[in-house]
């Protein structure tokens, strides 16, 4: 039996002037899968995390998410669909309180128009109240600690800005989580916990989740198929003992030269 497709990428190309940073890439991702996009410094992966969110309109391809193409699709629309991410540099509104950066997350989700916001509508409080409680959920979920909710974002701990931000693109009721270099920065028991995370998060909440990430020990612990860019190509692909035995991956990472 084939799996279902959740994305499914083809000849993905995005050229920056004379520089092409994403080189006709093909790219699916299994409905409930966790799998990993990684690579040197300046392979392409960030650009196309932006392709696939929308920051990032490609110069040709095509990309189906979830059965319906979504090149072109301003960013709002396709966090509507159902693709969440976080960022390698945390992008969090450091003058918003943490429970304040996950219901900016739930926007999408609200059904109160302008006018009911204004109006102060039973629907409108009702809702406001409803998203404060799944808020608190979320940030207990991703293991903020209760009194840090009201703390400022740029007051917080990394680890703990880290979480919100989690938090935050679960909040926007993800189908495809995408998280970018999100253990970097991390020590050694925090980036265990990080993995056993995202592993509950997939069994628990039915996400699909792509990850960029530098840390070799998270890909082949969370991993079920990674792909490898270099130079904005697609060196190799397959499960993480099939990539890291792949000598084209250890030259681009190691600077050898692959055996003939």
């Amino acid at each position: 039996m084939t799996a279902e497709l959740l994305v499914d990428a083809r000849a993905i190309r995005k050229e920056f002037g004379g520089l092409v940073a994403c080189n006709d890439i093909d790219f699916t991702v299994e409905r409930g899968a966790i799998v990993s996009l990684i690579g040197p410094n300046g392979a392409g992966k960030t650009t196309f995390f932006n392709m696939l969110t929308g920051a990032y309109t490609p110069t040709s391809g095509e990309i189906v998410f979830d059965g319906r193409d979504i090149v072109g699709l301003p960013q709002h629309k396709i966090t509507a669909l159902g693709i969440g991410r976080t960022f390698q540099n945390i992008r969090l509104f450091g003058a918003m309180t943490a429970l304040e950066n996950v219901l900016v997350g739930m926007h999408s989700r609200l059904r109160s128009g302008l006018f009911r916001s204004l109006a102060r509508t039973p629907l409108q409080r009702r809702e406001e109240k409803d998203g404060r409680a799944q808020a608190r959920e979320l940030l207990a979920y991703c293991g903020l600690s209760p009194r840090a909710e009201q703390q400022y974002a740029r007051h917080l701990a990394y680890g703990d800005q880290r979480r919100v931000e989690v938090a935050r693109a679960l909040a926007t009721n993800p189908k495809l989580l995408l998280l970018d270099e999100p253990t970097a920065g991390m020590n050694p028991k925090e980036t265990i916990a990080f993995v056993d995370f995202v592993r509950k998060a997939r069994e628990e909440r039915g996400l699909t989740v792509l990850l960029i990430e530098h840390d070799m020990r998270v890909v082949v612990e969370v991993s079920e198929r990674v792909t490898v860019l270099d130079y904005g190509e697609k060196i190799a692909e397959g499960t993480p003992d099939e990539v890291t035995a792949d000598e084209r991956v250890r030259s681009a990472y190691l600077g050898t030269k692959p055996v003939s």
